[in-house]
């Protein structure tokens, strides 16, 4: 199993789901496909698509973008397509949009309910 983690402007993460959902490879009810997607908001120091993305964070002091990261399981056979639906609709036109990473999963241990 592979976890794939994704950091995507947040104007594209909308595209990104719908696309990954229309493969097939990906379903909500976990039925088939990859599981346990969710996305997380997260501030970045990336480069901002234009001037309305990018405020200024008094926490960190340092002008930052919002912007959504990815989460989601799949077997390993499917890391290819979903890297590739990734890639190509979380694309701004940008030269560094953001960036994908794929870890393996050593072990999965599901929360049981109460007995």
């Amino acid at each position: 199993m592979k976890e794939i983690k994704a950091y995507i402007h947040n104007h594209r993460i909308a595209d990104v789901i719908r696309a990954l959902k229309e493969s097939g490879q990906c379903n909500v009810d976990q039925t088939k496909g990859c599981r346990n997607l969710s996305v997380i908001p997260v501030q970045s120091l990336l480069k901002a698509v234009d001037a309305k993305e990018q405020h200024y964070s008094i926490d960190l002091a340092e002008a930052v973008i919002n912007e959504s990261k990815l989460e989601l399981i799949c077997e390993d056979h499917q890391v290819d397509e979903l890297v590739d639906i990734i890639k190509r609709t979380a694309r701004t036109g940008q030269a560094e949009a953001g960036w994908i990473y794929v870890s393996d999963i050593i072990r999965a241990v599901p929360v049981a309910g109460l007995s």
